[in-house]
């Protein structure tokens, strides 16, 4: 008799799609938890500073997308790292953030954002993060790896801290002594003066890689307009350094929903950046799940799997999505349904053929 360690289950996740193995964190009888109350979290302060993840150990479905809330304070900088396992996409919502970034053509890049922009760091491009002004500045960071800790990231105090000096000193020429004051241990937030209104000439002189970090999502003209909503999109299309990841807003009108659908090609993960909405989440075997999530909380919906968003709320509302494929792709049901022929329908749901008349002709996408 053929036995198998391997449970028999419905469509499984993230993995099943590369291995075929089901995922035991979601091919359970129920759906698990996919909602995480990221802003309600302690994470890691320093300097009146902060960072809060939410990786596979606080949400458990979430394992190819993690993602970070980082609030600075004046003159607060996220020293130089860098991150071994993951490319790194965020999107500022208050104040004013500069980066420098190198890459491994020893080009180098400083950009200033504001609220509404985002950036984009390949895997292993060292980084640093800096507050510009005289107020706090908020941005969320959004990983390509949902194993991936922030708190784990490759810092420069670190490496320098624990390597010998005789060893920096032949590595940079200079004197041991030199390293004597030198932080022994991570920093992780630095604190100094705030940065100068314009950029400083890095020691090697400008010398711009050929593909720009940033992009200004919000100021570009919306993807889309519809009767309940808009869509700003961006994936490696318009944004080619972008290669691993797409990041979406949707601002929606209360009672607008976001459709039944899902995406083939990539896993969604989600923060609510105002209002309150219900997710829905469809596993295949009768199995569903709805969260409410509000303002602060993350969502996360595997490779494949159905999904709506709802705006329940009395206001409009925007909620932040980044899918960890550069190139984006969703079926949607209306569309689904659009693209089939009255007679098949009416087979598939045991209808008159009149009944879909009504239905929609093209992909609705978002419908008040």
């Amino acid at each position: 008799m053929f036995s198998s360690n391997i449970p028999i289950s419905s469509e499984g996740g993230d993995n099943s799609f590369q291995n075929n193995v089901p995922d035991p964190v979601t091919s359970g009888t129920e759906l698990p938890t996919f909602k995480f109350e990221l802003e309600k979290s302690e994470g890691r302060v320093s300097y009146g500073s902060y960072g809060k993840e939410a990786t596979v150990v606080q949400l458990p479905i979430s394992k190819a997308l993690a993602g970070v809330s980082m609030r600075m304070e004046p003159g607060v900088m996220r020293e130089l790292h860098w991150h071994a396992t993951a490319a790194e996409w965020a999107f500022v919502t208050e104040g004013s953030v500069r980066t420098t970034v190198i890459d491994p053509q020893g080009c180098s890049e400083t950009n200033d954002f504001g609220p509404g922009d985002i950036w984009y760091f390949p895997r292993g491009h060292a980084h640093v993060i800096e507050t510009l002004g005289d107020t706090p500045c908020h941005f969320i960071l959004v990983f390509d790896n949902g194993y991936f800790s922030e708190f784990g990231t490759f810092s420069i105090t670190d490496w320098l801290g624990h390597a010998p000096k005789e060893l920096l000193a032949k590595n940079f020429g200079v004197p041991a002594s030199t390293f004597e004051s030198f932080p022994k241990n991570e920093v992780y937030f630095a604190k100094g003066k705030i940065p100068p209104a314009v950029p400083s000439v890095p020691l090697q002189g400008w010398k711009a890689p050929p593909l720009t970090h940033k992009y200004s999502l919000l100021s570009q003209k919306p993807y889309e307009i519809f009767n309940g909503g808009i869509e700003w999109r961006v994936d490696g299309s318009q944004f080619p350094i972008s290669t691993t990841m797409t990041g979406v807003v949707l601002e929606m009108e209360p009672g607008a929903l976001r459709e039944l659908h899902w995406h083939p090609n990539a896993s969604e993960w989600q923060y609510v950046l105002s209002g309150n909405f219900n997710v829905t989440l469809f596993g295949s075997k009768g199995r569903w799940r709805q969260e409410t999530l509000s303002k602060g909380d993350v969502g996360y919906i595997p490779q494949g799997f159905g999904h709506s968003i709802e705006n329940v709320g009395q206001d409009k509302a925007r909620i932040l999505i980044v899918f960890n494929n550069g190139h984006y792709q969703t079926i949607d049901l209306s569309q689904w349904i659009a693209g089939n022929p009255l007679d098949v329908l009416a087979t598939n749901f045991s209808q008159e053929a009149a009944v879909f008349d009504k239905f929609p002709r093209k992909d609705v996408f978002i419908t008040k």
